[in-house]
């Protein structure tokens, strides 16, 4: 575990969790090129991500999913519940559904595979500081496939006692959920949402949480991706 120099104010504070040397010296060296950019620590495993977190606070953390000692979605599980304010970047060569759908349930804002270029990892990096979430569209195809998996049980015989309670399908939104919805696909944050709808920010805190209740989402980047398959209130 390796931590960086003191950092320049204003900076993107950056943890790299890669249990390869290589891979994770050359994007430190990367990242360093920039100077919006600062790798503020280097971890060898999910443990070591989860303790330089805790003790760096840094605004995004560029994370492997297979490692040692912990792995990545075990420790992106562990961040963003203790650490909220700080953004998982999985940068990873694992794309299967299951891999990608338990990455982003555990609270990655960002997933990204590790043949992306570095304009990508970058502007991903940025995009991430500005509080939006980003998924290419092959991840989030394969989040949304997941998904509809949930979403679609075998087709079974329907007793009047479940038919009179209701399936668990996803409720429908209102205009104004809907709209808050919108603004937080664009990559709103709650307090710039309550000035562009002149709400107060507790009040599009409950709205949000309402939204997730009726989505069955955990996190702002599901919302995003089920955003794309919900059906609209006026239709």
């Amino acid at each position: 575990m390796t931590l960086g120099e003191p950092i320049k104010q204003g900076t993107i504070r950056i943890v790299i969790a890669e249990d390869q040397a290589l891979v994770r010296r050359g994007a430190a060296m990367l990242l360093s090129m920039e100077p919006d950019m600062e790798v503020v620590g280097q971890a060898r495993n999910g443990a070591e991500a989860v303790e330089l977190a805790r003790t760096l606070r840094p605004d995004v953390i560029l994370m492997d999913l297979h490692m040692p000692v912990k792995g990545g979605v075990a420790a992106t599980r562990e961040i963003t519940r203790e650490l909220p304010s700080c953004q998982v970047l999985v940068l990873t060569t694992l794309n299967d559904d299951e891999t990608v759908f338990e990455a982003v349930r555990a609270g990655a804002q960002a997933y990204l595979l590790k043949d992306a270029d570095e304009e990508e990892l970058l502007e991903t990096i940025r995009a991430l500081r500005r509080g939006e979430s980003r998924l290419t569209p092959q991840i989030a195809r394969k989040v949304m496939d997941q998904f509809r998996r949930l979403a679609s049980p075998p087709a079974q015989p329907v007793r009047e006692d479940t038919a009179a309670r209701g399936a668990p399908a996803a409720e429908r939104l209102t205009d104004k959920e809907e709209r808050i919805l919108q603004l937080i696909c664009e990559g709103m944050m709650n307090r710039q949402i309550a000035n562009a709808m002149f709400l107060a920010e507790g009040t599009v805190k409950n709205y949000v949480s309402r939204i997730m209740e009726k989505l069955h989402a955990n996190t702002r980047t599901e919302l995003a991706v089920l955003s794309r398959k919900q059906p609209r209130a006026q239709e």
